[in-house]
């Protein structure tokens, strides 16, 4: 009698969270078999599919996830579970340090136990910093202005080593500003949930600095595809994951203000500590080499987005 074949599998750090979430619907309707690793402190057990197994744990405890990690037996590892507000980091780098590098450090040495290539979601803008030419190739050199690009960058050190000394195609992908449905807009990162859950309250969004500063805004599902399309490339290496424009934040405001057809004047503060004033990411490599390519517009996107914060916000009342 022939073995059945077993579907591939792959585990999703910080799969609970808002892009981690949609990288694991991505690697379901891929038919994979998937593992969550989350200790739920940003993200929600309600963002992650039935189908999937969810184990809650703290990637800084090594001993836990390498047990999990080593019974699951995954073909990839995405490993998205991160502190990743920018002020978080400025005000404890301490935390940022035992999260970011550690915990992917831990996540390293289990993929090494079972022979899984890692896919490592770092940063784009944060991680450049300001000096970088507009749009940013990979080959800029790294100047972070925040604990949390540093901590980043330190993380795909370890990543690009283990995967070298392991000789598996280990990659990282430096992501641009990710939006759209289940981002918290309760926090302090993820203008566009902020943005639009003030709107749907009809209350003033708050600005930052002069409004001026760009950010290359990437939606969530063209972010999970390229996770996908990376697990499966048989590609090394690191690579930007963006639109290649930057949009100010006025800009963004603006368009979504014609989305949810308001006219709300924004309320101005000065820029935080640690914060960018100009970021895009040039995203050639990824589509030369894996064949990504973001497919959502901005303008589209927008509209999705909103409709979804709109209609929860409508759901609760």
């Amino acid at each position: 009698m022939a073995s059945v074949r077993r579907k591939p599998r792959a585990v999703v750090t910080g799969g609970a969270g808002f892009i981690g979430s949609h990288v694991v619907d991505a690697f379901l309707a891929r038919e994979y078999d998937v593992l969550v690793v989350d200790d739920l402190s940003t993200g929600t057990a309600t963002n992650v599919a039935d189908q999937a197994r969810l184990e809650r744990m703290d990637i800084v405890d090594g001993e836990a996830l390498s047990h999990a990690i080593r019974s699951f037996d995954p073909d990839v590892i995405c490993h998205l579970a991160a502190q990743s507000s920018v002020t978080v980091s400025v005000r404890v780098p301490s935390h940022d340090l035992d999260v970011n590098v550690r915990g992917t450090l831990h996540v390293c040495e289990a993929a090494k136990e079972v022979r899984s290539p890692v896919v490592f979601a770092s940063t784009g803008g944060a991680l450049y910093g300001d000096k970088a030419p507009i749009p940013t190739p990979e080959h800029a050199t790294a100047e972070p202005l925040a604990p949390y690009g540093a901590s980043k960058l330190a993380g795909e050190a370890y990543v690009g080593t283990w995967g070298r000394l392991r000789g598996q195609p280990n990659v990282i992908l430096r992501l641009g500003n990710v939006y759209g449905v289940r981002q918290n807009p309760h926090g302090e990162a993820g203008v566009v949930a902020i943005f639009s859950d003030r709107l749907c309250h009809d209350r003033a969004p708050t600005v930052y600095g002069d409004g001026k500063q760009t950010r290359d805004y990437v939606h969530v599902a063209d972010v999970a595809r390229a996770f996908l399309v990376a697990s499966e490339g048989g590609q090394a290496g690191a690579f930007n994951v963006g639109t290649g424009g930057g949009v100010s934040v006025l800009d963004l405001l603006a368009e979504l203000q014609q989305a949810a057809g308001t006219s709300v004047a924004p309320h101005f503060e000065p820029l935080r500590a640690g914060e960018l004033k100009r970021s895009a990411l040039d995203s050639q490599l990824i589509k030369e080499r894996l064949g990504w390519v973001p497919t959502t517009s901005l303008e589209k996107g927008l509209a999705d987005t909103y409709r979804w914060y709109a209609e929860a916000v409508k759901a609760a009342s």
